[in-house]
């Protein structure tokens, strides 16, 4: 495994974060593709075999019940080796109250310490918001969130994805307050969708802040040819998604990705990920497995090498596609 820091937190992550989207309680029924407590025990125990220590999951993910299986498996290790992530914003739960989602104070007080229950802990490594909320200001998310930090509930705080000017007014307002600021920016990236090149991500390095994308596979788009992508519950689900993919130069891309697969002798998913772990704005990408296997497969990809004329040909295609990943 390798490891790196998270922007200029000082804080040490390895190069992979286990994406939890996929983690549940056998009963759990928010997602069709969730796969149950005993699976994704195995995967999280093989992930720290591996040299994973940086968990990522929040308190919509199948209910809470992901945050519930997280906590329970990490119980048997020392805690304070890993690096545990939450986020707060979407209902924590099937017919939630409406105080339960948003950024108000309110609801950042009360799902903090709803997460910290139910994953068994004192103090969350990562705090983040899920997504910009258009009806509570920013300034009193960020006071929300600095009393958080100064009550040791939590040790950072990070966004997730918005536009960047939004991002640039919280980390102003956040040095106007003298409040907590974002160390973390999680946002939607990946070989077929690379919006966040134009401002975000010169945004994130010039502020210092880490960047730890979702979806860097895709959504299971650079992961199998186009024959292949609806042969998966998940794929079938996703099949929306995927066709704003398509709409750019996502067909040609995702056959170069095979193409070089093949070559290489790997897997798709290892060749989509060694790109994003080629670009050097990049701290973490998350990776959510719904397999030990593929769990595995994406560790390999940290040894997948690719040239400067790999990457060429693999961007060359790109086209500009609308934003997506804010809703």
């Amino acid at each position: 495994m390798e490891y790196t820091t998270l922007g200029n937190s000082g804080v040490s992550v390895s190069r992979i974060c286990l994406g939890c989207m996929t983690f549940g309680l056998d009963s759990s029924s928010k997602y069709d593709w969730s796969i149950g407590e005993t699976a994704s025990t195995e995967i999280i125990e093989r992930a720290i075999d591996l040299g994973i220590n940086f968990f990522d999951t929040s308190n919509s993910y199948s209910w809470g019940d992901s945050e519930r299986v997280l906590g329970g498996a990490l119980s048997e290790y020392e805690r304070d080796e890993l690096v545990i992530a939450s986020k707060v914003y979407f209902d924590p739960e099937a017919n939630a109250h409406r105080n339960a989602s948003g950024l108000s104070r309110k609801a950042i007080a009360q799902e903090l310490s709803n997460s910290l229950d139910r994953m068994g802990l004192e103090t969350i490594d990562l705090y983040q918001i899920h997504r910009w909320d258009y009806g509570t200001p920013i300034e009193e998310t960020l006071r929300a969130l600095d009393d958080a930090v100064r009550r040791n509930q939590v040790r950072y705080i990070g966004a997730s994805s918005m536009w960047a000017h939004q991002f640039a007014d919280a980390l102003h307002t956040s040095d106007r307050l003298n409040a907590e600021r974002f160390t973390t920016m999680q946002n939607h990236y990946n070989l077929v969708y690379r919006e966040e090149e134009r401002e975000m991500l010169p945004l994130c390095r010039r502020e210092g802040v880490g960047v730890i994308p979702w979806s860097p596979l895709a959504q299971g788009y650079l992961t199998r040819s186009h024959e292949e992508l609806t042969s998966t519950t998940r794929g079938k689900e996703l099949a929306g998604r995927h066709e704003e993919y398509r709409s750019g130069g996502g067909p040609e891309i995702n056959a170069r990705v095979g193409e070089l697969a093949d070559e290489k002798g790997v897997s798709m998913a290892q060749i989509a990920l060694s790109w994003v772990f080629h670009q050097e704005t990049v701290d973490a990408p998350i990776v959510g497995v719904s397999s030990v296997e593929h769990l595995e497969d994406a560790v390999e990809a940290l040894d997948v090498s690719l040239s400067s004329s790999d990457l060429a040909y693999l961007e060359e295609p790109y086209e500009p596609l609308e934003v997506a990943g804010h809703e």
